[in-house]
C-alpha cells in the first residue's frame, strides 16, 4: 500500500525575512519548497500539502483597511480564503515547474476548518498576522483601525488575531479521495477557513486565523496519512532554546512531547504549535512526524535527520 505524506509549509518560507513579499519572490522561494516535496513523491510517497498565510493574510488586510474609502472591506476569513487561492496558485506553479514529465498533477482546494465558537481563543487574540511594526506605528494602527498590536518576539510588532484550535476538516473526504486517486493536493492553506456549525448544520465563516500545523494534523488524521511533516526554519528542535544548556533533539515520543509543552520549553507563537500538533498526530492514530527544514525533508522521513515524533511512553530523546 502506497503510504501518505502531509507536509505542512509555513507561510514564511514563502515571504522571507528581509524580503518585500512580492509575487516574484514568492514564486521563486516556492520553487526550494517544491522540490523537497516532489521528493517525496519520488520516495514512494501519496502528498498533501498545507501551507501557512501569516504574512499574506496580514499584508491583505492592510491594503483593504487602506481602501476602505472606495471599496468595502472583506472580514477576516474571506480573506483567509483569498490567501488560499493566492498561495494554491503559487504552490502549484512552483510544483509543476519541478514535476516536469512525471505521471502527477498538482491540484488546489479550497478547505474550511470547524472551530469551537464558545472557545476562549476568542477573546485571547494570539496569532501574529502581516508585517512587524515600529511601537509608534503598532499605536497607529491601534487608534485607527482598533487592531490588537502585541510584541513578536521581541523582533517587532505585529497585529494578533483569534487563534482557535480546528475541531474538523470539512472537505477531508474529498482530500483523501483526490490523494488516493494519486493527485498531489493542496489544502487547508492558512489552517483553513474558520467555520462554526449554526442552526442546521450550516457553516458560518468566523474572524480568526486557524494555526496551520494544527490543522495540517487533523487533515493529516482525517485522510490517514501515517506521515506528517512539519517544515520550519530550523533542521532539529531544540531542548532549552536560549539557554546555554539548548540542545537538539533527535527522537521523542508523543508523551514526552506533550510532557515538554508542559513544562513550558517552547515558544507559543512558534515551536510549540508544532509539537502539539506532533503530538497530537501520532496520539491519533498517525505513524511518525518530523519537524525540519525544507531542504531536509526526504533526509528525515529516512531518519536521517530532523527531529522524530513517535508514538508511544518509552522513545528516547537524544539530547
Amino acid at each position: 500500500m502506497t503510504p501518505t505524506a502531509v507536509v505542512a509549509v509555513g507561510g514564511n518560507a514563502l515571504t522571507r525575512e528581509g524580503e518585500e513579499g512580492s509575487y516574484r519572490e514568492q514564486r521563486e522561494n516556492a520553487r526550494s519548497v517544491a522540490s523537497a516535496i516532489v521528493g517525496l513523491v519520488d520516495a514512494g510517497y501519496r502528498v498533501a500539502v498545507t501551507h501557512g498565510n501569516g504574512p499574506q493574510v496580514g499584508r491583505l488586510a492592510l491594503r483593504q483597511e487602506r481602501a476602505t474609502d472606495m471599496v468595502p472591506p472583506e472580514p477576516l476569513f474571506v480573506l483567509g480564503a483569498m490567501t488560499q487561492g493566492h498561495i494554491g496558485h503559487v504552490l502549484a506553479s512552483a510544483l509543476r515547474d519541478v514535476i516536469g514529465q512525471r505521471p502527477i498533477e498538482p491540484v488546489a482546494v479550497v478547505t474550511h476548518v470547524v472551530v469551537d465558537p464558545a472557545d476562549g481563543a476568542f477573546a485571547r487574540p494570539t496569532k501574529p498576522i502581516g508585517p512587524f511594526f515600529s511601537p509608534e506605528q503598532a499605536h497607529e494602527l491601534t487608534e485607527r483601525y482598533g487592531w490588537h498590536m502585541a510584541d513578536d518576539a521581541h523582533r517587532g510588532y505585529r497585529r494578533m488575531v483569534p487563534s482557535p484550535p480546528p475541531l474538523a476538516i470539512v472537505e477531508g473526504r474529498a482530500v483523501r479521495l483526490l490523494v488516493d486517486a494519486g493527485f498531489l493536493v493542496i489544502a487547508s492553506g492558512g489552517g483553513g477557513i474558520p467555520t462554526v456549525r449554526a442552526e442546521g448544520d450550516a457553516l458560518t465563516g468566523v474572524d480568526a486565523v486557524v494555526d496551520k500545523d494544527l490543522a495540517a494534523a487533523r487533515l493529516a488524521t482525517a485522510i490517514g496519512a501515517g506521515l506528517l511533516v512539519l517544515a520550519t526554519a530550523v533542521d532539529r528542535v531544540l531542548i532549552g532554546f536560549g539557554t546555554p544548556r539548548a540542545a537538539p533533539v533527535e527522537e521523542l515520543s508523543g508523551d514526552e512531547a506533550e510532557s515538554f509543552l508542559r513544562a513550558g520549553q517552547f515558544a507559543a507563537g512558534s515551536m510549540a504549535p508544532k509539537m502539539e500538533a506532533a503530538a497530537r498526530f501520532v496520539r491519533e492514530g498517525g505513524d511518525l512526524a518530523i519537524i525540519t527544514s525544507p531542504e531536509h525533508v526526504l533526509a528525515a522521513a529516512r531518519g536521517e535527520h530532523g527531529t522524530r515524533v513517535v508514538p508511544g511512553r518509552l522513545a528516547e530523546a537524544s539530547r
